[in-house]
């Protein structure tokens, strides 16, 4: 089985998690930042997709915006998964997940994840330490990333290829 993992990270935590969770899988897997990936990708090529991002300013990046428009229809014909990394938890992180990707492709899913996030104000321009520091108060690199979380995605999709 071939996984196809689409993500997009700013300062690190996506890429973290994407590391974590492609050594949790089982099988041959392929993880592309949006953000430095340049070539389209054949979706045709994997057996699953798993789609993540993180929220920044209550949104997931604009890549993975587009890349969900884009290929929509694909996806709906496959196996997939969806994350988000972001630092809340419990119905704040709920609605923002729900914002972030399409309700079609929410109720098709064959795995949701909400893996926690990082503050990593050494990664962060001037402009975006001090809005972190306003929404937040955080003055320090702090994180909450969800290994459990992961895993547990992780199994899901794991369940799904073995039936295949």
């Amino acid at each position: 089985m071939k996984c196809l993992i689409v993500y997009c990270s700013s300062h690190g935590t996506t890429e973290k998690a994407v590391r974590f969770l492609s050594k949790s899988l089982e099988g041959a897997v392929l993880a592309v930042d949006l953000k430095r990936e340049k070539e389209e990708l054949v979706l045709a090529n994997f057996d699953t997709v798993i789609i993540g991002g993180s929220i920044h300013a209550g949104n997931i990046q604009r890549k993975i915006k587009q890349f969900i428009r884009n290929n929509q229809e694909t996806l709906l014909e496959k196996d997939f998964g969806l994350f988000l990394c972001c630092m809340h938890d419990g119905d704040t992180a709920i609605e923002q997940f729900n914002h972030a990707f399409p309700q079609e492709l929410r109720k098709n899913s064959a795995a949701m994840g909400l893996f926690g996030g990082e503050f990593l104000l050494s990664e962060m321009n001037f402009l975006e330490k001090q809005i972190v520091k306003k929404v937040s108060g955080a003055t320090i690199d702090q994180s909450n990333l969800d290994y459990e979380a992961i895993k547990e995605f992780a199994s899901k999709i794991n369940h799904i290829k073995s039936l295949v």
